[in-house]
């Protein structure tokens, strides 16, 4: 799935899951080395985990960062494959 962020340095994540899981992540722009790191972190772990995790964490004065675009990512992720069940 390609997740298209808002407020964020990072303009775009591309995001597989299975099973309930994140299978592979990508972030497009952004700070690369922290992203990759985050990324590296996630894979394999539980929907419902990453978003309990990264859900509303803010970046300086901004409404929203990478980790909580990503958890927006893996909530519309799960809903899609909800609905494909």
């Amino acid at each position: 799935m390609i997740y298209q962020t808002q407020g964020t340095c990072s303009q775009q994540i591309d995001i597989e899951g299975r099973d309930g899981r994140i299978t592979a992540l990508q972030f497009y722009g952004g700070c690369h080395g922290n992203l990759q790191g985050i990324a590296r972190l996630v894979i394999g772990m539980p929907y419902d985990e990453v978003i309990a995790r990264l859900e509303g964490i803010r970046c300086g004065g901004k409404p929203t960062s990478c980790p909580d675009q990503l958890a927006q990512a893996v909530r519309l992720l799960k809903q899609q494959d909800e609905q494909r069940s």
